[in-house]
């Protein structure tokens, strides 16, 4: 008798994409209302471009994703070489982690994140069986994401970094690597991030501004304590979509890395939770179609998605610790709703690349 395959609904997923790109387009056009440059009408152009990049995402069969998964770490190790070269990396605020190709600029950070995610899913759907038993076919994978991080951080972009070795430790784990493994690159990590903070003195001064925002509340701890001010001001149910003021040249990236205080402030504590859980509840469902795209295993799939629910959910987790306070600040966006091209058109295309590797009747091991 054939094994029943599992039910596999891609409705719950791509109704709060939708949804979160609806709230992101809101909230864009509230938070750049002060800003001169047509954000709003900018970013109506990442949402056209995001949608063609998925619908090419989505065309091309999950079997040449998977047979080609070693470009997807070629490409990501060239952007973040590229981004490093004089004359083609661009420099701002003293970070060089664009190309500019016109009138857009491609940032690598982003382009990693999908190379990566498609390399990893190719690899582990070939190897995921021996992760228990070979060390060798663990370290592999952590080498080369290792290679693509390091480049970033010279950049530097130590967020991305983070998230990236965060979503792809978190994928071998869950692919089969022993828990002991498991210990020994979390403490392995956690070392070589301290002294990246350490070796770095703008990032000490982060961390001092995260650890009392109020004694630097006009210096390093600026852009902090104004988030909170905005927070404090929405309270329970917000000023009104709109009526916020932080937004008005108090909050530095109100528009961008701390959009999730100009919600806070303007739609309330409520506002905040709704958006939170809605960003979780996405990630839940990723998780719960790659479980089930393992169970009749198609592996590429199901990699894939745990690869894109750790890199949103993360990253989430990050910005929403970044703008309450609980994390150091870091330049990070929140997914599907921060202005920002990259972010969006990579975010738009890792979901397409799930939902078509899901929709795939035939076995995507390696």
């Amino acid at each position: 008798m054939a094994m029943l395959q599992p039910e596999i609904r891609l409705a719950p997923v791509v109704i709060p994409w939708v949804a979160l790109l609806v709230v992101g387009t809101i909230m864009v056009g509230s938070a750049a209302v002060a800003l001169g440059g047509g954000h709003l009408s900018k970013h109506m152009i990442f949402l056209a471009v995001a949608a063609v990049s998925s619908v090419v995402v989505f065309a091309i069969p999950p079997s040449l994703w998977n047979k080609l998964y070693l470009l997807g770490w070629v490409a990501s190790v060239v952007i973040a070489v590229l981004v490093l070269v004089p004359g083609i990396g661009t420099e701002v605020n003293g970070a060089q982690r664009w190309i500019r190709l016109g009138g857009f600029s491609i940032q690598a950070s982003e382009v990693a994140k999908f190379g990566l995610c498609v390399y990893m899913a190719g690899y582990l759907s070939r190897h995921h069986q021996k992760l228990s038993e070979d060390p060798r076919v663990l370290f592999v994978p952590l080498l080369m994401v290792g290679v693509v991080c390091a480049l970033l951080v010279v950049e530097p972009d130590l967020g991305s970094a983070v998230v990236i070795v965060g979503a792809s430790v978190a994928v071998l784990f869950l692919a089969g690597a022993k828990l002991r493994y498991f210990l020994l690159i979390l403490l392995a990590g956690a070392g070589l991030l301290a002294l990246l903070v350490w070796d770095e003195p703008y990032r000490m001064e982060r961390l001092v501004a995260f650890l009392d925002p109020w004694s630097v509340a006009f210096g390093s701890g600026y852009q902090l304590t104004q988030a909170l001010i905005g927070f404090g001001r929405g309270e329970l149910f917000g000023l009104g979509l709109g009526e916020g003021v932080q937004k008005l040249y108090y909050l530095p990236e109100a528009h961008n890395d701390f959009i999730f205080s100009v919600v806070a402030e303007e739609l309330g504590a409520v506002g905040a939770i709704l958006l939170a859980l809605l960003l979780t509840y996405l990630v839940f469902q990723l998780l719960k179609v790659s479980r089930a795209n393992i169970a009749r295993r198609a592996v590429f799939a199901g990699m894939a998605g745990y690869f894109t629910a750790f890199i949103i959910g993360i990253q989430f987790l990050v910005n929403l610790g970044v703008n309450t306070g609980v994390l150091p600040t870091k330049g990070l966006t929140l997914p599907f709703v921060s202005y920002g091209g990259n972010s969006l058109i990579v975010c738009c295309a890792l979901l397409a690349l799930v939902l078509r590797c899901s929709l795939d009747k035939e076995p995507q091991r390696g």
